[in-house]
């Protein structure tokens, strides 16, 4: 009698894990591509805009460097290499972004 009774227990058990799972398409936490998308386009704003700001800081470089004003030029090449570190973060950052939509989107193909 014990050992039936420790055995409906356990299959009980066993069985409550499958009663709670939850029966979704999107079983995957970090498959979340909408938000993908979006960072991507937010990267791709953001080297744009610090390309423009390249722009603008390579002119006061070069006109900084024509009026003899080395500290200022120092400051300018400064600024660029700054800037040009944060477009190389974004490059990265856009990579990872499309290559999880790539796994996320194609999850169950493969």
């Amino acid at each position: 009698m014990k050992r039936t009774i420790l055995g409906l227990a356990l299959v009980g058990l066993m069985s409550a894990g499958s009663l709670m799972a939850q029966d979704r398409d999107d079983w995957r936490p970090n498959r979340d591509v909408r938000h993908d998308y979006a960072d991507r386009r937010g990267d791709y704003r953001d080297m744009r805009n610090d390309r423009a700001k390249i722009a603008h800081d390579q002119w006061e470089l070069r006109r900084d460097l024509r009026n003899g004003n080395y500290a200022g030029a120092r400051e300018e090449r400064r600024e660029l290499r700054s800037e040009n570190r944060d477009i190389n973060r974004d490059r990265r950052d856009v990579h990872r972004d499309t290559r999880d939509i790539r796994n996320d989107r194609y999850w169950g193909w493969r």
